[in-house]
């Protein structure tokens, strides 16, 4: 029995194999995922984490997750395989390199929140 985050992340891996998806689209949003499998935020951080390890998906900060299949051949015609640069180590790196930027992010904004929070419960005490 697969995983919550399993089953997202072969449903969207079919979608992309069948051309549904196609290199350059949108991936859906964490949201749109989350009502769609009645998932948690977290099963969806997962699923995206396996796409993008294993190399269906990269991050683009303001774009999203983006569709960038590995066997997609894109428009280059010099002869190199398409999935060298994505399924590679150097896609690997680059994915988690932007999902640990993400999460820093995430981590930036959370702790604002929290400070914006402190800060207003403060006021209002005293």
């Amino acid at each position: 029995m697969l995983l919550t985050f399993e089953v997202i992340a072969e449903a969207l891996r079919e979608q992309i194999r069948s051309g549904r998806l196609k290199p350059g689209d949108a991936l859906p949003t964490q949201a749109v995922l989350m009502a769609e499998y009645g998932a948690s935020s977290l099963s969806v951080q997962k699923a995206m984490a396996l796409l993008k390890q294993d190399g269906y998906a990269i991050s683009r900060p303001g774009k999203g997750a983006l569709v960038t299949h590995p066997d997609a051949d894109g428009d280059s015609g010099d002869g190199a395989t398409g999935d060298t640069p994505v399924g590679g180590t150097a896609g690997r790196v680059e994915a988690l390199e932007l999902a640990l930027a993400e999460a820093l992010d995430q981590l930036t904004s959370l702790r604002a929140r929290v400070e914006a929070l402190e800060a207003g419960g403060t006021e209002r005490d005293h």
